[in-house]
Formats: C-alpha cells, structure tokens, sequence
C-alpha cells in the first residue's frame, strides 16, 4: 500500500523488527509494565484525580511540591535500576562453565549499561536535588526558590530524559557500551543500532534540566537568604548544596558538548573521537571523566550536609567545627576538578602525570576525613539518640571509612595498574556511592519525611530496611572485594573457572537482602501513609530540630512563613527556642507568590518527541517538534499573569489554625520532655520579623 521509501521518510528507521519481540524476558517485563500502567490509568481516572494531578502538582511551582516529585521519580527509577542489579548478580551467580545463565551477551550489555545510567543520572540526581529543592528555601527563611517556572521545567526535563530511557527497553535496545559510552565502542562502526543514541539523547534532556536546577538554586542559596544570615551562618546543609550546585553548572555543560561532539560522529561523520581520521577515543574519555568526577562529588556533598544537621539535631550539640567543615567542603569543590585522570591511570600517560593525579587524589581524602572527624566530635558526649536518621548515619561513617580507604588504595598508580578494570574498583564504587549517598538520602527521607508531610515514618519498618541495607550491602559487596584481589575482570557474563562461583552467589544473596531492604522502605511508606493519624506530629518540630524548617507547620504552607525570619545565629530556630521566641499571631500581609503554569510541562513533552524523532531518524518530526519547542518559549515569553497575592486573612486563617493545633498538642500532652524546653507558641508579641 505505502513504498518502502515513504514508510521510511515517516517513520525514519523504526519498523516491526525494532520491537524486541524474540527476548521474553523483556515481552513479560513489557506486559507487566502495560498492566500496571493501565491499572493506574483507570484508578487515576475512577477517583477523578487527574485535575487535581495536573493543577496542584504537574503545573505546580512550588518548590515543596516539585521537590517532592523530584524524589518519587528516583524512587521509582530505584526500582528500574535495581531490577537490572537483580538480573546481573543473578546472571553471574549461575553462569559458569558450560551454563552461560539466562541472559545472552547482547542482552546482558544492555543491562548492566542501563543499571549504572539509571542509578547515577535517575536515581541518585533527582533525589538528591529534589532534596535540595525542598529544603533550601525553608533552611533560608525564603518562600520559594530564585526562578519558580524554571524548577517545574528543570523537574520536567529530568522526567523526560527518564521517559526516553525507559522506552528504550521495549522499543529499540538501549546501549552495550558501559555507563560512559567510551568511544570507539559507542561510535557507528560498532554501536550502529539505536542503543547509543537514547542514550545520547536522555542526557542531554535530562542534563538541561540538572543544569537549569544547578542555576535556580545558587541564585537562591545566594541571593535569598533570610536578613542576618551571613554566609557562614548558613546551615551546613546549604553549604555543600551551594558547592554542589556550583559543580553541576561547571560540569554538566562539559558533558553536553561531549555528547554533541559525539553525535556530529555517529550523525553527521565527523572524527572527533574515532579511530581514524584525525580523532582520538582518548580525548572523549578525558572529557566524560572531567565531568563524571566531579559529578560524584555533586552527589555526596548534599548527603555530607545531611548527615551534618542529623548529628548535630540528634546529639543535642551544635556541630563541631562549623567552620572547619565550610572550608573543607569548599577545599573538595576546588580539588574534585583535579583528580579526573585517576580513572585511567592505565592509558600511558606517564609517571609523572600518574604522579601528579595520585597525589591529588589523597589529598582530597584529607578534607573529607576531616568532616568524618567534625562528626564524631559533635557525638562526643552529647545526648545521642538514635532514632533511624542516626542510625543511618552512624552506618554510612563505617561504611564510607573502608570506601574511602580503598578509594586511596586506587589512588596508587601501581596498585591501580593491578586492580584498575577489576571487580575490586566496582566494590569501591558502590561502596561509596550507597554508603554515602544512599545512606545519606536514606537518613535525609527519614529525618524531614514528618515535615514534608506532617506524620513519621513507621519505625519498625524503617529498621527492618536499615538492617537489610546494612548487612546485604557488605553480603553484596564483600565478595567482590575478594574477587577484584584475585583478579577477575569486571563487565563479564560467564566465567570458566567454578572456584569463583560461590562468591558471585554469595553476592547474589546480597543483593537479594538489599531487595527485601527496598521491600521494607516501601511497606514503610505504606504502612506510615495508612497509620498517618497515629503518626501525626502537629508540633512542627519532632526532632527537637535546630535549623529554620522546623519553625514552621509540617507541612509547611504554601508560602513557607508568614514572617520573614531574623537570623541572629547559626542554628536559627536552636537560638530562637532558647531565647524564648513566641510566633506572632497577627499583624499579618498579603503574600507575594508565583502563579503555577504548564510551560514546563509542555516543553519538557515537546523535548521527549524531539530526542525519540532524533534517536529514530524521522527528521520531518525533529524538525517540527524543535519549532514548536522554539515557539511554546517563545510564547512563555509573553505571560506576563505569573503572579499573585494570598491575601492576609487566607494568611490570617492558616496562621491560626496551626495555633489551635499548637495548643491542643500541648494541653493533651504537657509534660513531653521534649517539648520541657521549646517556647510558648499562644498568644504573645510578635518576634522581630519583615512583611
């Protein structure tokens, strides 16, 4: 009926063939995805929730809001990129010999590059920004970030860079070249499928958004700050989200000229990292690292500010050496662009240049010991109570000592020579990256979930998954340790010698004890969503906390404080409480907020048809799609209605009734001993404060 020409002019290079449709792992994996997709569809659309969707949420500005979608989808990329763990330790657990396991090599490619893309860009970055969305405003007594649309935007964005990856599990294949992509392997000549080119193309969505995230929040961090809060009357917190931000707009342009260098190779048959020539497969992998090591740094400074304010809440004390821990968090920033090249310490760039970047690398150990230190001091002799923010964090500091030591082991060209493509680099990698940045988001989701939502977490549930984390990452992870000293390579599907399998079962179990851990975190949530009226917390403050956040109802309303807060001191709402503060209760003002819109949301969709139309050749819908990318900005342009005024009595009635509930709290229960030392929150004479 149609030619083969004009069926290609349509649509580019997908056909029928392009559906995996021979690999029932991935049949079964697409049915369940539809089942449960059209399960949601149909509740969504039941309980007529797609209004309230779309006008509080999707088109919400907020930065609460979209801090908390922020961390529903690395939740749920969690759950994607873990699947691909499960796959890959099973896979090695039995394939030895003549038993080459479930997954052919083509396959197992696939996967165990979409595990560490998934992990890295989707699970880990938006957890960790949509922390930082949440908090920093509320740390620095503003009502919402620097640039409001271009939150909801940058979330959006990152939501579609994780729209085009997963679509490539059941249309296409994704890529079979590491989570790096190093070229020759991801240019045309041996990647000429589809796989690189989602790959491509989620990041640079993805990343336009992290970098947009990375501007809002210095801007805000320094341009927002509450009056009397200097620079190093900030909370730790803000301190390594700053820094951390300023890393993202450093590197994450580097990342995306890499990437466009590397498509004019694969679409346009340019040189700049092939073979021949003129290009050099070397120059790619300097340029991905001087953004892939700093981007580890962007991960665990926020987790580092974390694990900041937990101690100093949980151990009743104010962070030792406050001062210290800004100047080696600064001092880390600065260093994390000098130590790149000890990832490839092997590609012969001579002693004196392996030299140089070893020693780097230990000396960027020294400021982050120094935090470890800072925190222990802070536990010396204080009143530690150890409630899972605690727990979590007492967990990360022994987990990450060994990642950091066998960190510095790598850091020796010598050592690294022997262990570099081993199994051993992927234990100290993990090691790292779960038992400090997950730990640290763990710690973080448990520590501010009642002030997101207004009642705790379920403890039982929580202790349960810490256990199951704890002990199945060393099950997990120890094995391979002892496997990277023994000199086996990583990124293998099969092996021949037997002797090495009971480690890769051992490993298998503990990833199976990690995914009870995941199971546990998510009856967690469930159970504390349905118990949430046992678990409520009316008070605000349910750790005894320190920082300006707890000053306010949990939630907080929408625009975060009625009062613009005076800072005097660090520990803010510690020094308020301790000079017997008292709320106002009138005098209140329209409040000047940001209106909600669906830009964001618009551009962010328009962008996912453009990198789909790129990834599969059909140029008649890149091009349309860029144009009205192009106009829907454009037009965005215009909207001058992008704000309005709560007005004092909406004010006035919020205010009002969250003294009602102060009150109440403290008539039902007054003898709280943790309640013996907070001010009175009745009626009384306003605390200095700003309309």
């Amino acid at each position: 009926m149609f030619s083969s020409d004009f069926l290609k002019t349509i649509f580019g290079r997908l056909t029928l063939e392009s559906f995996p449709l021979h690999e029932p792992i991935i049949v079964a994996t697409f049915a369940g995805v539809v089942l449960g997709g059209v399960a949601l569809f149909a509740a969504i659309t039941y309980f007529k929730l797609w209004t309230y969707l779309w006008k509080e949420w999707f088109t919400s500005v907020d930065h609460k809001k979209v801090g908390i979608m922020y961390m529903v989808l690395g939740i749920v990329m969690l759950l994607r990129g873990f699947a691909d763990a499960l796959m890959m330790r099973g896979q090695q657990a039995i394939a030895f010999g003549e038993n080459q396991g479930y997954l052919n090599a083509h396959h197992y490619d696939q996967v165990f590059t979409a595990h560490g893309v998934i992990m890295i860009f989707f699970v880990a970055m938006p957890l960790i920004t949509g922390i930082m969305n949440y908090l920093i405003p509320l740390q620095i007594g503003a009502r919402d970030v620097a640039f409001p649309f271009l939150n909801n935007f940058s979330f959006w964005m990152t939501a579609g860079g994780a729209i085009v990856i997963m679509m490539s599990l059941f249309v296409g294949e994704f890529a079979r070249t590491g989570w790096l992509a190093y070229p020759p392997l991801s240019g045309l000549d041996f990647s000429p499928d589809t796989g690189v080119d989602y790959y491509i193309w989620a990041l640079q969505v993805a990343g336009v958004g992290t970098t947009l995230s990375g501007i809002n929040l210095i801007a805000t961090i320094v341009k927002m700050r509450a009056p009397g809060m200097t620079m190093m009357k900030m909370p730790v917190f803000c301190w390594t989200s700053l820094c951390s931000n300023i890393l993202i707009v450093a590197s994450f342009p580097v990342l995306t000229a890499t990437l466009v260098l590397l498509s004019l190779d694969r679409y346009m048959g340019f040189n700049f990292f092939t073979n021949v020539n003129g290009g050099n497969p070397m120059m790619y992998i300097n340029l991905i690292w001087i953004w892939g090591h700093p981007e580890v740094y962007i991960l665990i400074l926020p987790a580092f500010g974390i694990f900041s304010e937990v101690v100093s809440t949980f151990c009743g004390k104010r962070l030792f050496g406050y001062t210290s821990m800004v100047y080696a968090t600064v001092v880390i920033t600065i260093l994390s662009y000098l130590v790149w090249l000890h990832h490839f310490f092997t590609m012969g760039s001579g002693a004196s240049v392996n030299s140089f970047f070893g020693i780097t690398t230990m000396v960027i150990s020294i400021p982050t010991g120094a935090k470890i230190f800072n925190w222990l001091f802070t536990m010396y002799r204080g009143r530690i109570r150890f409630e899972l923010p605690m727990m979590w964090t007492v967990a990360f500091m022994l987990t990450f000592v060994i990642g950091g030591m066998t960190g510095v082991l790598l850091a020796v060209p010598p050592a690294d020579f022997v262990l570099h493509n081993s199994l051993f680099l992927i234990a100290h990698f993990h090691n790292v990256i779960i038992g400090g940045v997950l730990f640290g988001l763990f710690a973080g989701i448990n520590y501010w979930w009642p002030k997101a939502f207004g009642f705790r977490l379920h403890e039982g549930w929580g202790k349960a998954s810490f256990w199951f984390w704890v002990v199945g990452f060393w099950v997990a992870f120890t094995p391979l340790y002892v496997l990277g000293l023994m000199g086996v390579t990583r990124r293998l599907r099969h092996f021949d010698d037997p002797s090495l399998q009971i480690w890769f079962v051992i490993a298998a179990i503990g990833a199976l004890l990690i995914f009870l851990g995941i199971l546990c975190m998510l009856a967690q949530f469930a159970w504390s969503i349905w118990k949430r009226e046992e678990l409520r917390d009316v008070t605000g403050d349910p750790w005894d906390g320190r920082t300006l956040e707890w000053s306010t109802s949990s939630p907080p309303p929408h625009y975060n404080f009625a009062f613009t807060p005076i800072t005097a001191d660090l520990d803010t709402w510690y020094d308020m409480k301790r000079r017997g503060h008292e709320r106002p209760v009138g005098g209140y003002r329209p409040i000047h907020m940001p209106k909600d819109t669906g830009t964001g949301v618009i551009l962010a969709g328009l962008s996912v048809v453009f990198a789909v139309a790129m990834v599969w050749y059909m140029w008649w819908l890149a091009m349309l799609s860029l144009v009205a990318i192009i106009g829907v900005a454009i037009w965005h342009t215009f909207n001058y209605d992008r704000d309005y005024y709560i007005p004092a009595e909406e004010v006035a009635r919020i205010e009002d009734e969250r003294t009602r509930l102060l009150q109440n709290a403290t008539l039902r229960n007054p003898d709280s001993p943790r309640d013996q030392d907070r001010p009175s929150f009745g009626a009384g004479p306003a605390a200095p404060a700003e309309a």
